[in-house]
């Protein structure tokens, strides 16, 4: 069964262009991870200050495997400690959701 990881971000509004730069950055690495990178979606109308990033995998544990992949990548924590160092993110939640209906 795939899974798909819902992450909601709540980012600081006047550093947009930062978390812009970070959530590029995931597009080679969490491939090389083993997760399927759906995408990052940033503020665009609206609430400012709210993004989302969308990863989906095989299972939970091939999830897990990519976590720890993750923590080992060089790339993967050099875009972790750019995140902190700038306080990019206020608050993150994660939700682990799967398919019901696909869409045509």
């Amino acid at each position: 069964m795939t899974i798909t990881v819902f992450i909601r971000y709540e980012i600081d509004p006047f550093q947009r262009d930062k978390f812009e730069h970070y959530a590029e950055r995931w597009l080679t690495i969490i491939p090389r991870c083993g997760g399927e990178l759906i995408g990052y979606f940033m503020p665009h109308e609206g609430t400012n200050n709210i993004a989302f990033g969308l990863i989906s995998f095989d299972s939970l544990a091939a999830y897990e495997r990519y976590r720890a992949m993750l923590r080992a990548d060089e790339e993967g924590r050099a875009n972790f400690t750019f995140a902190q160092d700038h306080k990019l993110i206020l608050a993150e939640q994660r939700s682990f959701l799967r398919q019901v209906v696909a869409a045509d």
